[in-house]
């Protein structure tokens, strides 16, 4: 029902990532005998990690890479890769920016329009190297460059804005019809962001093969800032959890979730999929790999936007190769390094074999747990006090 927070009026309380733990069960497992594998429309994945569609963080070498790992990273159509023939150049304007002048250099960068070419063209280059390829946009240009990019071989296409409706009004324009849209492709399609049961449920009856869930949690994303929405991770995820498998319950489809953003360490996506998340989706932790475009600096999705920004450019530094980063070995002590040498050893203290057995595991309300007994950390700016 929620705490009263005036007359007449309630609030649910809500979680983040911070704020629980997980509680190991009777049973371990070695490690090296737990699967952290995923499945999407029939496709296994080796890794259940996608690399978000920010432009700091994916271009084709990234794609390429992360491919050849087992994982997937997600191309951005709506940025600097299908506008620019050499990405470099305008990534290097927002790199070398001052902090008072970035946001309006990033609007200035991505005010050039996007080349229909160069969809084709990224994803053939994708695809030359063997690896899959998926690519996003926003839903107002979804039905126009979705088409493009399944000629040229794309395997996957997601749409995603800040909030993704069934029920969407616009004076202005066509609003995608994502029954019409979803059933059209011959390729699998995800859908996002939400937070909510309802949404979620709405979403999965469209026909997309994936949902992802998150508003406003991502390292470079100011949404919540601007306007003022958004649930916390923990709670968001179980909520749409719920709807999936409520949803399996009628249907018999099984539409994965994948939780994107507000994960800071690899203890958190080990949260996340406690929480049901059947992958996560990561930007500000692989913006550090050295194959990242953005050589250290990363930017939010809505961060160019010509009327609204939302988001923040911010320096994640480099620390070690795209495998360092998801098999190790790992060099820094703060998990942001080896995410599933991380996660098979959390599942194995767990006593979960795989990621569904991971939904099942018992979470706890712990507010205190990044602090007890951390004093030194935190003085010394070292481990989990940095």
């Amino acid at each position: 029902m929620g705490e009263w927070i005036g007359k007449e009026r309630r609030a649910r309380r809500c979680y983040g990532f911070d704020e629980i733990a997980l509680v190991p069960g009777t049973l371990t497992i070695n490690p090296k005998d737990v699967d952290t594998s995923f499945t999407l429309d029939n496709k296994k994945f080796s890794v259940p990690i996608l690399a978000s569609a920010m432009d700091g963080v994916v271009d084709v070498k990234f794609a390429i890479e992360m491919g050849r790992l087992g994982g997937i990273a997600v191309l951005n159509l709506d940025g600097i890769s299908t506008r620019y023939e050499d990405p470099q150049e305008p990534i290097q304007r927002i790199i070398k920016a001052d902090n008072d002048k970035v946001t309006e250099v990033i609007q200035s960068v991505y005010a050039k329009p996007v080349k229909e070419k160069l969809i084709a063209k990224r994803i053939q280059e994708i695809k030359s190297k063997g690896v899959i390829a998926v690519a996003s946009c926003i839903p107002q240009n979804a039905e126009r460059f979705s088409k493009i990019a399944q000629e040229a071989g794309l395997d996957i296409f997601v749409v995603q804005a800040t909030v993704v409706s069934v029920k969407h009004i616009s004076s202005e324009y066509k609003s995608l019809d994502l029954y019409k849209f979803c059933k059209s492709l011959k390729i699998p399609v995800i859908v996002g962001n939400c937070v909510t049961y309802e949404m979620a449920l709405e979403l999965m009856k469209t026909g997309a093969k994936g949902i992802l869930v998150g508003i406003g949690p991502g390292a470079a994303c100011t949404t919540r800032g601007v306007l003022g929405i958004g649930v916390p991770q923990v709670t968001a995820t179980i909520d749409v959890a719920k709807a999936r498998d409520d949803h399996f319950k009628r249907t018999q489809q099984y539409i994965p979730i994948i939780t994107d953003g507000g994960m800071r360490t690899a203890g958190d996506i080990c949260k996340a999929f406690a929480c049901g998340a059947d992958a996560v989706m990561v930007g500000s932790i692989l913006a550090r790999a050295k194959e990242a475009p953005g050589k250290g600096y990363h930017w939010g999705m809505a961060t160019s936007h010509e009327n609204l920004p939302r988001g923040t450019r911010i320096y994640v530094g480099t620390t070690g190769t795209l495998e360092e980063i998801l098999f190790g070995p790992a060099k820094v002590d703060d998990g942001s390094q080896n995410l599933i040498g991380a996660l098979a050893t959390s599942m194995g203290c767990l006593g979960a074999k795989n990621i569904k057995e991971m939904h099942e595991v018992e979470i706890i309300i712990a507010p205190s747990i990044q602090t007890e007994g951390k004093i030194f950390q935190v003085i010394q700016r070292v481990g989990m006090g940095k």
